[in-house]
C-alpha cells in the first residue's frame, strides 16, 4: 500500500513541479493567449507517462512469464526445484518480504531476473542454462541479488522514474511542437505539419536523455543488490558468481523489456550511458573494495 501511496503521491508532485514551473516563467499566460491550454496537457502528460508506466508494471509478472517462457514452480518435482525454492524462501524471510514466485525458463544463457509490482507479490525466476552451469553457491548468490531488487523495491521505483521522465518527455515535446509550429511555421489555428515535425523529432530527443538517466539508475541499482547478495550469501559467493557470469564466451541476454531486471550485462565508452548493467568487471572490483 505504501509504494502505491509513493506512486500517486509522486504523481502529484510531477503535476505541481510542472505546473509551477510554467507559471513562473510566465508560459501559462502565453500558452492561453495561443490557444493552448496547460492544464489539459499536464493531465495528459501525466496520464500517458505515469499510467503508461503503472500498467507496465502491474503486467511484468504476466509479460515476464511470457516473453521467457518461465515456468512457474507450483509444486516441486525434483531434488533441484526443491533446493531452488528453499532457498528463495529463507532469502525472503531474512530479507523481510512475502514469497516470491519461482520459475524456471527455458534459456541456455547464464542469466535471472526478478519482477513484479510490490516487494510481496514479486517473481524470480533463473535460466535452465544458469542451473546447469553454476554450483549451487553461484547460484544462491544470484538468487539473494535478485531478492534484494525486491526487498529494496527496484521494480518499483524504476518504474517512478520512468513514469516521471516520460511525463516531462511528453509534456515538453507538446510545448516544443506547439511553439515551433506558432513562432517559425506561422500557424495560427490548430496544429499544422510543424507542430508532428518538430513534436516527434523532440520526443525522439528527449526520450534518449531520459533513458540515459534511467539507466543510470539502473546500474547503481546493481551495486546495491550486489551488496544486498553478499550480505545474504556471502561476499566470497557474490564474486564467485559474477565471475562465472563474466567467463561467458556470450553475456546473457534477455528480451529488451526485460534487460534491466536481469544480473548479467555491462558495455563501456558511449555505449555504457545505455546498458542497464555496470560491466562485472567493476562490479567485482566493487565487492572485494567493500
Amino acid at each position: 500500500m505504501s509504494r502505491i501511496f509513493l506512486f500517486l503521491a509522486t504523481n502529484l508532485a510531477v503535476l505541481f513541479v510542472l505546473g509551477t514551473v510554467v507559471q513562473l516563467l510566465g508560459l501559462d499566460v502565453y500558452l492561453a493567449e495561443q490557444g493552448m491550454n496547460y492544464s489539459g496537457l499536464l493531465i495528459m502528460a501525466a496520464v500517458f507517462g505515469m499510467g503508461g508506466s503503472f500498467i507496465s508494471l502491474a503486467l511484468s509478472k504476466f509479460m515476464a512469464k511470457r516473453m521467457t517462457g518461465a515456468q512457474v514452480i507450483q509444486q516441486p518435482r525434483t531434488e533441484e526445484e526443491r533446493w531452488l525454492t528453499t532457498t528463495v524462501e529463507r532469502q525472503a524471510r531474512v530479507a523481510g518480504i512475502g514469497m516470491p514466485e519461482v520459475a524456471i525458463y527455458p534459456g541456455a544463457e547464464v542469466n535471472a531476473f526478478a519482477t513484479g509490482m510490490s516487494r510481496n507479490k514479486a517473481l524470480v525466476a533463473v535460466s535452465r542454462g544458469l542451473l546447469n552451469q553454476m554450483t549451487r553457491d553461484e547460484a544462491e548468490a544470484v538468487l539473494a541479488h535478485e531478492i534484494t531488487h525486491v526487498a529494496n523495491g527496484d521494480m518499483v521505483t524504476l518504474s517512478l522514474l520512468q513514469g516521471i521522465l516520460n511525463t516531462f518527455v511528453i509534456f515538453l515535446a507538446h510545448i516544443i511542437g506547439r511553439l515551433v509550429d506558432r513562432v517559425v511555421f506561422k500557424n495560427e489555428r490548430g496544429t499544422g505539419i510543424g507542430f508532428f515535425m518538430v513534436y516527434m523529432a523532440a520526443q525522439m530527443l528527449l526520450g534518449i536523455v531520459a533513458s540515459v538517466i534511467v539507466m543510470w539508475f539502473s546500474r547503481r541499482r546493481e551495486y546495491r543488490a550486489d551488496a544486498g547478495g553478499a550480505q545474504l550469501a556471502g561476499r566470497n559467493k557474490m564474486i564467485a558468481a559474477l565471475q562465472r557470469l563474466q567467463a561467458q564466451s556470450e553475456p546473457g541476454q534477455l528480451p529488451d523489456e526485460m534487460a534491466a531486471f536481469g544480473i548479467s550485462g555491462g558495455g563501456s565508452g558511449f555505449k555504457r550511458l545505455f546498458m542497464s548493467h555496470p560491466p562485472l568487471a567493476e562490479r567485482i572490483d566493487v565487492l572485494r573494495r567493500g
